[in-house]
């Protein structure tokens, strides 16, 4: 797979990765803006900010407007917001890319935020904040970046919170853009059926005039951990859910692909060290999965478990037994399983870029916030390159008790337990 680069004299950077059998192009625009951008007077604007973009311009004055002509063309669209990007996209037939552009151009710089409807889009979100904190399976990685980074942009939920929400004004929104949503800090992605010269042509007919700008930087989490911390949140639930992690670095590290691969090795997918252990052996819980995330500035490795309440000090145990084993000096992993964990990772990715959309973030999200773009065989190199030493060298580094974490959302009122369990 290989994709063309070109920079519009506006800042915009316009990415073509053309994929001749497909019939279908998703045309993608990524901004630089997320949570951790925001403040805590303002905190959740950017995914309010991505709402609001479908609910008309100038152009098209209303939500149905512009979902009405996605829809008559057959077309997709949706929009995600993270705590370093923010994306809107549009999938459709190949010949309809022209229209998919029209719309999104005209979201981005000639959206209404029509007052009524950002009020009555308040009450969308706060039932969104809702459902995630209905939803422990998915609350429990917000719980545990709360953990982690703390009081921060960085910890904070991206949705933001219900009172800030209610409080937000069609001002908040302008004064977030301008902030912000300069043509450089942006990279439009054409992904499918469509030729390099027609993109950056389209590119420069709806973008090419965005106006450039000095733009707000995200402060750096510089924090050093010197204890083990915990965070319980009591909730009445039928399972408990767990998370229990340690910091580790940022997205352009070396130690970055070691650690994916270690944590293949222990939650990922059916066969690994934790899902035979917790699942299979002992039967204590639905779920369970590891985890390397990464930042610009920071990161962290993390296990995630469903454990039956009755037995949480048990599944608790297993989880960071299997974390001392591989990170003791006796630590063993044999050539099968090194390479069954890099043939997960590399299997994963292909079948995670099987679809345009997909490919379109891809390349635009390292376009935004990776020093160079790596084509996905190169990704693959740099999997198949990590060695047994490399992961038994990241394990015993990363895995220090003092560096250890753990989340539990749970109907527990007694902390001493999880004190109690909190080391290595």
């Amino acid at each position: 797979m290989k994709f063309n680069r070109t920079i519009l004299p506006n800042g915009l950077r316009v990415l073509t990765i053309p994929m001749p059998s497909f019939e279908s192009a998703t045309v993608m625009v990524m901004v630089g803006a997320g949570s951790r951008y925001e403040t805590r007077l303002n905190n959740g604007i950017s995914h309010f900010l991505e709402h609001m973009a479908f609910k008309g311009t100038l152009k098209r004055p209303t939500a149905m407007d512009i979902t009405s002509l996605i829809d008559g063309m057959g077309g997709e669209f949706n929009a995600s917001t993270g705590k370093e990007v923010t994306a809107y996209y549009i999938k459709s037939a190949a010949d309809k890319v022209e229209i998919s552009l029209d719309v999104l151009s005209d979201m981005l710089q000639n959206s209404k935020l029509d007052s009524v409807e950002i009020e009555k889009e308040k009450g969308v979100i706060v039932g969104e904040i809702d459902m995630t904190e209905d939803n422990p399976m998915r609350d429990i990685g917000d719980v545990y970046e709360r953990l982690i980074y703390g009081d921060t942009p960085l910890g904070w939920n991206i949705a933001g919170s219900k009172d800030i929400v209610s409080k937000t004004t069609r001002e908040d929104f302008i004064a977030y853009m301008k902030s912000l949503y300069s043509s450089h800090n942006m990279t439009i992605v054409f992904a499918g059926g469509i030729e390099n010269k027609k993109a950056v042509e389209l590119a420069k007919k709806y973008l090419g005039r965005m106006p450039r700008f000095e733009i707000l930087t995200f402060e750096k989490y510089q924090e050093e951990q010197r204890q083990p911390r915990l965070f319980l949140k009591t909730k009445k639930t039928e399972q408990s859910h767990i998370a229990i992690g340690f910091k580790t670095v940022k997205n352009d590290h070396p130690d970055k692909y070691p650690l994916e691969v270690l944590a293949a090795i222990l939650g990922g997918g059916m066969s690994s060290r934790l899902f035979h252990e917790v699942r299979e052996k002992r039967g204590l819980g639905y779920y369970v999965s590891t985890g390397a995330d990464s930042y610009q500035d920071a990161g962290s490795i993390v296990s995630v478990a469903g454990i039956d309440p009755k037995r949480i000090e048990e599944g608790i145990s297993t989880i960071l037994e299997e974390h001392r084993k591989i990170s003791s000096p006796e630590s063993k992993i044999s050539k099968e399983e090194l390479k069954k964990a890099k043939e997960y990772l590399k299997g994963h990715m292909v079948l995670g870029l099987e679809n345009s959309r997909s490919v379109a973030y891809y390349y635009a999200s390292q376009e935004l916030l990776e020093k160079e773009i790596d084509n996905p065989d190169q990704i693959m190199k740099k999997v198949d390159a990590v060695t047994v030493e490399q992961i038994k060298n990241v394990a015993k580094k990363y895995f220090v008790e003092k560096g250890l974490s753990m989340a539990v959302i749970g109907n527990f009122e007694d902390r001493q337990i999880f004190e109690n369990l909190l080391h290595l």
